[in-house]
């Protein structure tokens, strides 16, 4: 895997993050997947993918529990791009199991409920979207947590076996931001209400000015336990 993995840094070095995303598809064509959840870093990405009509398959995790405002984005990609977005969907037994024993916000009343309820919507789907594949490119940029400032843009992610590039790591925010505007791409009119970073409805709330940027995410949380499990380092 090593060896692998100096031979594919050293084809992506000094490349932008297109031309990187336009090379890798082609190195692992037929087994690379976008995984979106419509946040403006995966808008960004899937403008690059379907600009360039890249063979990269792209999905996202429908865990039920969604913003309507991020349906409406989803909606927005299809129409602009033509696009096919693959769903997928928590395995019902084990979310008719949770929700019948602990109801439908267990969440707040522990970090283990909450995990449980991460594990069955993302978790568990993720590893069926990952299934067969050899590349995950993700929109994880280092600013998004202290835990992701060390992260490589090329990874291998031991837990699902595979091959994780993060081509907008090094990007800011306002670079985020003034690609969506130049290419006026659809996104999440969330943003413009003090939200940073978007996830399920009842865990997700607009920050307050001079926040962190994870601080809308799991806000009843100690900032050290906020992950989902989806990036595990």
């Amino acid at each position: 895997m090593m060896e692998q993995a100096i031979q594919i840094e050293k084809l992506i070095s000094g490349k932008t993050a297109a031309g990187a995303l336009a090379l890798l598809a082609g190195e692992f064509s037929g087994k690379a997947v976008f995984s979106t959840s419509f946040s403006n870093e995966d808008q960004v990405i899937t403008h690059m993918i379907a600009s360039d009509s890249l063979a990269v398959k792209i999905f996202t995790l429908d865990t039920g529990r969604m913003f309507a405002e991020t349906y409406s984005v989803w909606n927005s990609l299809l129409e602009r791009y033509g696009m096919k977005i693959n769903a997928y969907y928590p395995q019902a037994e084990a979310l008719e199991k949770m929700l019948s024993e602990k109801g439908p916000n267990s969440f707040y009343q522990s970090v283990e409920n909450r995990k449980e309820c991460c594990f069955i919507r993302k978790v568990e789907p993720l590893k069926h979207a990952l299934k067969g594949n050899d590349l995950w490119i993700t929109g994880i940029r280092a600013e998004h947590s202290a835990s992701r400032n060390e992260l490589k843009q090329l990874e291998w992610d031991e837990e699902n076996k595979i091959y994780k590039y993060h081509p907008l790591l090094h990007w800011s925010r306002k670079e985020v931001d003034d690609f969506i505007a130049k290419n006026n791409i659809p996104c999440n009119a969330l943003y413009s209400k003090g939200y940073a970073s978007i996830g399920c409805a009842p865990c997700t709330r607009a920050i307050k000015q001079g926040e962190d940027i994870r601080a809308g995410r799991w806000w009843w949380e100690q900032n050290n336990k906020k992950e989902c499990g989806l990036h595990t380092h």
